[in-house]
């Protein structure tokens, strides 16, 4: 690679290792990426402790060739595997001492706001990667009336970057419609070699299904923000079998409650692959999603699927093409649609090879080096504002404030 087109990224994420959610795999695969095409990046990441303690254990001292830098957190006290990094003028040291082309923040909340200030203060471009409706998550804990303050903080906050990336149409709209200016649009990708058609077990349908049920798969988060109790409406669908796959403070309560499912409990790897694989429907139930990347690996895998017709899914589930979409707070239609799939294997057949076509392209490394554009175009835009600074110092104050008159 040309070193002159190596480009030196800063990325301050509100999640990363050992927490395992959509964040931190997205920062993951953005990291190997650029350590694979040469470029050199740091990360600014929530711990607990002096270094790198992180929410369930130590996180590492470096990802994918990255140093990883440490800053002091705290855990929501209703959901503590969720830890906000406080903002801290440590922040500004480790970007000053690295020096970065561009500063990249990762769903900016509560420490990204540290990482747009140094960004400023360092004249140095920074991108904004809008990632998790926060009003909406806050909503399904109760914290109801606060919609209007965390979309003031979110507008006050992204104003302070230099561009937006919305992950989905729908999103886009709404950043748009909330007063955030100067957005984009970036997807995320998804693992061919780890999702797709050629993992699916018959060893593990024989385990999950002995009397030849059809498979209907929830995967994700058992937290109230993703509305797993829904999955209770699908009991009693004939000749289906419910597997849900994941953990989170809404666990027991839906094992009480749905005494023959299958509960896996959170799985990772090679034993995630299989299990994604080896459904024969997938069911998501959470409606404030911005993308969601569990529905895409479902596709990838050749599941058709049945979601909320909100936010993100709406950019990837084509109803009758490689799935159905329900009203978001229908669970009756929900039910529906999962039994029309699970009493027409002809359907499910066809939308399984649609499902697979549709996320032909949406690699990793396609969607990664359209976010590299993305910092190149930001730098190139730095660049030039600073030649214009440079050239009104050489006119003088004199000439500055004439223009300004004019």
């Amino acid at each position: 690679m040309d070193t002159l087109s190596a480009v030196k990224v800063a990325i301050v994420t509100e999640s990363f290792l050992p927490q395992v959610n959509g964040v931190t795999n997205s920062v993951c695969r953005v990291l190997e990426h650029l350590d694979a095409l040469g470029h050199e990046a740091l990360i600014i990441a929530p711990g607990r402790g002096p270094r790198s303690a992180g929410p369930t254990g130590p996180g590492p001292d470096c990802y994918a060739g990255a140093p990883v830098r440490y800053v002091r957190s705290v855990a929501l006290p209703f959901y503590p595997s969720f830890v906000l990094g406080l903002p801290t003028r440590r922040v500004m040291s480790a970007l000053a001492e690295f020096e970065p082309d561009v500063v990249h923040l990762a769903s900016p909340l509560v420490l990204g706001t540290s990482g747009a200030a140094a960004a400023r203060r360092l004249d140095v471009p920074c991108v904004a990667v809008f990632q998790t409706d926060i009003a909406g998550f806050a909503r399904r804990y109760g914290f109801r009336g606060t919609g209007s303050i965390i979309w003031w903080w979110l507008r006050r906050l992204h104003r302070r970057t230099d561009r937006t990336l919305a992950p989905s149409t729908p999103v886009l709209a709404e950043l748009e419609r909330r007063g955030v200016p100067r957005l984009a649009l970036w997807g995320r990708g998804v693992d061919r070699r780890r999702f797709n058609p050629d993992h699916r077990s018959a060893a593990l349908r024989a385990r999950l299904a002995p009397k030849g049920e059809v498979l209907v798969g929830y995967v994700g988060r058992l937290a109230a923000e993703k509305r797993p109790r829904m999955l209770t409406r699908l009991v009693g669908i004939p000749g289906a079998r419910l597997v849900i796959v994941g953990d989170g403070p809404e666990e027991e309560r839906l094992r009480r409650q749905l005494p023959e499912a299958v509960f896996t409990g959170f799985r990772t790897g090679t034993e995630l692959s299989e299990l994604i694989a080896s459904l024969d429907v997938f069911v998501h139930t959470g409606a404030d999603e911005t993308f969601c990347q569990a529905i895409q690996e479902a596709l990838a895998a050749g599941v058709p699927v049945v979601a909320p017709a909100a936010g993100g899914p709406l950019d990837l589930v084509r109803p009758g093409f490689n799935g159905l979409l329900y009203a978001p707070d229908d669970d009756a239609e929900m039910r529906a649609a999962v039994n029309t799939l699970v009493t027409d294997p002809a359907l499910r057949r066809r939308m399984a090879a649609c499902a697979v076509e549709s996320v032909q392209g949406r690699g990793w490394a396609a969607v990664c080096d359209e976010l590299i554009e993305h910092y190149r175009e930001l730098t190139g835009t730095t660049t030039e504002r600073q030649n214009a600074a440079g050239h009104a110092a050489e006119r003088g104050p004199t000439a500055e404030r004439e223009e300004s008159a004019a």
